[in-house]
Parts: C-alpha cells; sequence; structure tokens
C-alpha cells in the first residue's frame, strides 16, 4: 500500500503567498516612491531654477530702477538748466542793453567832468585877480561849504568805481549765460574749458569764498568739443563738494588742467576731511550719501559720474583722511560718436526717447 507524501500545512502555503505579495508590493511601492522623488527632484530643480531667474530679474529691475531714477534726475537737472538758460537770456537782453547806455554815457560823463574840473582850475588860477574882499569871502565860503577840494578828489573815485560796478554786473550776465547756456538739441560744440571754469567759480562764489580760497594752475589745454553746460555741472558739483568738505578752518581749493594725448585733464584738490576708504567705491552709487538726512541727495556724484562717461572720459578720485581728496577728469578733445548704451538697456533708452508704451 502506497503511501501519500505529506501535505504542506495550510499555514505555511499562506505565508509563502503572503510573502510573495509583500514582496510585489514592496517593489511596487518603492518604484513609485522612486519616481515621486524623481518627481519631486525636478520640481526642486525647477524652483531653484525658478527662483534663480526672479533673483536675477529682480536684481535687473533694481538695477533698471536706480537708472531711471538717475535718469529722471538728469531730466529734471537739464529741465532747470534750460529754465535758467532761458532766464539768463532774457536777462541778458534787458539788462545789457541799458547798461551799455550806462557804460557808454559814463565815458562821455567822465570828459565833461574833465572839462568842468579844468574850468575850476581856471576859476581858482583867476581868484587872485578879484579885488573885492566881499566877492573873495563868497568864493571862499562856498568852496568850504560843499568841500571843492574834497569833490575834486572824490569824484574820479566815484566814476572808476560806478564803471568797476557796471563791468561786474555785466560779467556775472556773462557767467550766468555761459554756465547755464542750454546745449540746443544736445550739439556737441568746441569749447574754452577754462572759461567754464571760471564762469562756474563765479556762479558759486557764496558757496565757496567763505570756506576755501581758489587757486588755479590752469595748463595749456586746447579747445574740447562737448557738452559746455553739462561740464560746468561737474565742475560745479566737485567744487561744492570740495568746499562742504573743509572744516571750521579755511581751506584751499586747487584747480589745475592739461593735456595728456588727445585728452585734456582737470584735476580738482581740496585740504578737507578727505574720504573713508571704506566708502570711496561707492561714491559713484546713486542716491548714497555721506552728508546728514535731508543735506544731500547724493545724485550730485552720481551725475557727474554720468556726464563723464557720456562724453566717453573717466573720473578718478584719491583720497586720505585728514589730508584732502583730488577729483581728476579726463575727457578727449574731439567727440566720437558711438553707442550710448542702448544696447545693453534698450528699454531704458526707448523710454526716454518714444516714452512709455502703451
Amino acid at each position: 500500500m502506497k503511501t501519500q507524501p505529506p501535505t504542506p500545512p495550510q499555514d505555511d502555503v499562506f505565508d509563502e503567498n503572503r510573502v510573495d505579495q509583500l514582496e510585489e508590493l514592496v517593489a511596487k511601492r518603492t518604484s513609485q516612491l522612486a519616481q515621486a522623488n524623481g518627481r519631486l527632484e525636478e520640481d526642486i530643480r525647477k524652483r531653484e531654477s525658478t527662483e534663480a531667474e526672479l533673483m536675477r530679474r529682480n536684481a535687473e529691475l533694481t538695477e533698471l530702477n536706480a537708472k531711471l531714477s538717475l535718469a529722471k534726475e538728469q531730466l529734471v537737472q537739464s529741465e532747470k538748466l534750460a529754465s535758467i538758460g532761458q532766464l539768463a537770456a532774457g536777462v541778458a537782453h534787458e539788462i545789457n542793453n541799458p547798461i551799455g547806455y550806462i557804460f557808454s554815457n559814463f565815458g562821455t560823463l567822465e570828459g565833461y567832468i574833465a572839462n568842468l574840473l579844468e574850468m575850476l582850475k581856471a576859476y581858482e588860477d583867476a581868484e587872485a585877480s578879484i579885488s573885492s574882499p566881499d566877492m573873495l569871502k563868497r568864493v571862499s565860503a562856498v568852496r568850504e561849504r560843499i568841500e571843492l577840494d574834497y569833490l575834486k578828489l572824490d569824484i574820479p573815485v566815484l566814476m572808476s568805481e560806478s564803471k568797476e560796478g557796471i563791468v561786474c554786473v555785466r560779467k556775472i550776465v556773462q557767467d550766468l549765460k555761459d554756465f547755464s547756456r542750454v546745449d540746443a538739441h544736445q550739439e556737441w560744440q568746441w569749447a574754452d574749458l577754462h572759461r567754464g571754469i571760471d564762469s562756474t567759480l563765479n556762479i558759486v562764489g557764496n558757496e565757496v569764498k567763505y570756506k576755501a580760497d581758489i587757486v588755479k594752475k590752469y595748463g595749456d589745454i586746447p579747445e574740447v568739443e562737448c557738452l559746455p553746460s553739462q561740464i560746468n555741472q561737474v565742475i560745479m558739483n566737485i567744487v561744492v563738494n570740495a568746499a562742504h568738505a573743509i572744516g571750521p578752518e579755511r581751506g584751499k581749493i586747487i584747480i589745475s588742467t592739461g593735456t595728456e594725448g588727445q585728452n585734456v585733464w582737470i584735476a580738482i584738490t581740496d585740504n578737507g576731511t578727505g574720504i573713508p576708504k571704506d566708502v570711496q567705491s561707492r561714491i559713484f552709487d546713486p542716491f548714497f550719501t555721506t552728508k546728514p538726512i535731508g543735506a544731500g541727495t547724493g545724485l550730485g556724484l552720481s551725475l557727474t559720474y554720468g556726464i563723464v562717461q557720456k562724453h566717453r572720459g573717466h573720473i578718478d578720485v584719491e583720497s586720505a583722511l585728514g589730508v584732502g581728496t583730488t577729483f581728476r577728469i579726463t575727457l578727449p578733445i574731439r567727440h566720437v560718436e558711438e553707442d550710448g548704451g542702448c544696447a545693453e538697456n534698450p528699454s531704458l533708452c526707448n523710454f526716454f526717447q518714444y516714452g512709455p508704451s502703451t
């Protein structure tokens, strides 16, 4: 009689099937988890890439906003200069003609006074021939009453001082015109930088004369093709800053010029407080200022830098605390037309050339 092999217990079969199912489920879950992890990693990479792109665009937008603010300030300054230029032209027209009449009449009046003084001399010589004591007494009394001797000395002095005053007024008007001259359509023109510097110093005289002595060390430089009123603004910004940097004791501002190859240079040196090294790299940044709140906009040197760059020049600064500061501006003698940066910032250029898009 054959014996049957023992039948595996039902529990063992169930356990083997259960293990197979669990292994299959674990493998499936592991695959799903790996896929989920892959998708998650891809999402993280995309998010990181998107975040980096957002940060880059935000930085570009911040830079563009700063440039827009600077360009807006430049437009405001240009409008101010245009208004001053128009005012100066009107003032020159209204004042120069009557001053011309006065100056011309002073020349004639000087001749008349010289004739009168000559006639008085003749009368004085004739006094010796007056025989009447009463007449001599009357003449002497009038001479003393009007202080004739003093008048003869003072009249020429008064005439000379008056003529000097008229010449000074004419110069101030001309300096104002030179400083604020509107560069029609931004046309480049040949200009005498020394004349522009002198005009600017005359305009900002009240800002400087109580703080420092101006020393001019002009070299032999040619005329430069530039936008004169903008170069005048550069000189004004640096000279006024130099005056503000000088302490309570009277200081000195030295303005030097010279040539260097196909360039000219202007150096403005003061013996003021100096600029700390940790901020020297930021002084040309828009809105950066070391002055107290409300005492400065932080745009003066930024505008200066922009104007110099527009002229294809460069500006350098050397400063030491307690010693002073030197700004050196280098400009090409002849202007070369180049791309003004629109390739780099076309939206910025389009905005100011054609206005905002609609």
